[in-house]
């Protein structure tokens, strides 16, 4: 008989010569389970998706409520779907009266896309500004803003006009003038290994796009969502920018992204021409509802709230061990900063096997990740905390 396994293998597309094939076969809360019962701390979330845990009860109802009344009906924008519209209200509700109106799609990338097309069609201009080890998907556009070499010269020729600069480089922002249409940037580097743009280099930034009527679009796509312990990372910059990406986190679990901005910006893919930016799957009425009750989580539970005392507590459980060179974190989002990726490839294999669940970074593979659940407990933090620091010991 041919197992799920040897099927993973052989007709599943891989991304990596030595994927984990963990066979999961149940989730719930902050763990996950495998095919032989073995339970699982999952410390990233799906990579920062599952904020509010795996398969939580008002998410599963809304989906299951929603699945009862219709599922795809036409493709996205030609009819009211009150799972789609009451959800872009409450996201205007929780926004600055600027980020007012909401385009879905299905994912991070897909939001990424949209934003890049938006801007250049409302400026009138071609450039885009991005930065050093940024991470904004992988499709072909946003590829284009991937601030590493590597990815991006294997599929290139990329889009043209784009500028690389230096995060949290105030010199760096003369580069952004009055032929640059936007610039995007995430306000915490995800996979540069948790990297915080800076108070003074953030601010900098708006107003270098205020003084040349560039449009500063905000990938909040991990950070979003109370992770770092506001809804929305920008909070705690008191910057707003002009357009605001999210996904991950936003579906409790299913696909979902979305660009938002305003109504006089958004409405220039409206015409000319008609129908700029399409989509046949965005904005799923079973996706929207998820979504709309994982927003009802975080505000009814107040997950961002307890955001920073459970960081905290990472960070002072992990801080002694001389193994960790340094800790960077931005509410639960951190990276623990060892020598090397041998080492971070060891410590994450022997969590694995001790029944935690961590990962590394995309530009970073010299440091851990760890982003659970908004929902762990301190208990089950201290628990997992003890497995990382066993494995740090004896790696």
């Amino acid at each position: 008989m041919v197992t799920d396994r040897q099927l993973f293998l052989n007709n599943l597309a891989q991304t990596s010569d030595s994927p984990l094939a963990l066979e999961i076969t149940k989730a719930e809360g902050i763990y996950l389970f495998d095919s032989s019962g073995k339970r699982y701390i999952d410390l990233i979330s799906g990579i920062s998706v599952s904020n509010i845990g795996h398969r939580h009860p008002a998410v599963i109802k809304a989906i299951k409520d929603q699945a009862d009344k219709y599922l795809h009906l036409m493709v996205y924008g030609e009819y009211i779907q009150a799972p789609q519209v009451r959800l872009a209200a409450e996201l205007a509700a929780l926004l600055p009266e600027s980020l007012n109106n909401c385009y879905f799609v299905n994912s991070g990338s897909e939001a990424v896309e949209g934003a890049l097309k938006l801007a250049k069609r409302y400026t009138g201009r071609k450039k885009i500004v991005y930065f050093n080890h940024a991470y904004h998907g992988s499709t072909h556009g946003s590829l284009s803003v991937m601030g590493n070499d590597s990815y991006q010269l294997a599929f290139g020729p990329l889009l043209p006009g784009v500028n690389r600069i230096e995060f949290n480089s105030l010199d760096s922002l003369n580069v952004i003038s009055s032929e640059t249409a936007c610039v995007i940037v995430e306000p915490v580097q995800g996979e540069a290994g948790i990297i915080a743009g800076t108070q003074e280099f953030i601010r900098a930034l708006r107003k270098r796009c205020n003084e040349t009527g560039t449009l500063l679009v905000f990938d909040e796509i991990q950070t979003g969502l109370g992770r770092t312990g506001t809804m929305f990372a920008f909070e705690k910059y008191k910057v707003v920018p002009d357009i605001l990406l999210l996904a991950k986190g936003l579906g409790g679990g299913m696909p979902i992204g979305a660009f938002i901005s305003s109504r006089e910006i958004m409405h220039s893919l409206a015409f000319n021409p008609v129908l700029g930016h399409i989509t046949t799957f965005g904005g799923h009425p079973v996706s929207c509802a998820a979504a709309l009750a994982t927003i009802g989580v975080i505000i009814e539970e107040k997950l961002a709230d307890s955001v920073d005392t459970k960081s905290r507590l990472f960070v002072e459980l992990l801080e002694q061990n001389p193994s960790i060179r340094q800790i960077r974190s931005a509410g639960l989002l951190i990276a623990l900063q060892l020598d090397n990726y041998d080492h971070v490839k060891k410590v994450i294999d022997n969590c694995i096997e001790n029944g935690v669940i961590t990962d590394w970074f995309l530009f970073n593979d010299s440091s851990i990740r760890i982003a659970p659940p908004l929902t762990i407990t301190e208990e089950q933090i201290r628990v997992a905390c003890s497995v990382i620091l066993n494995a740090l010991r004896t790696n």
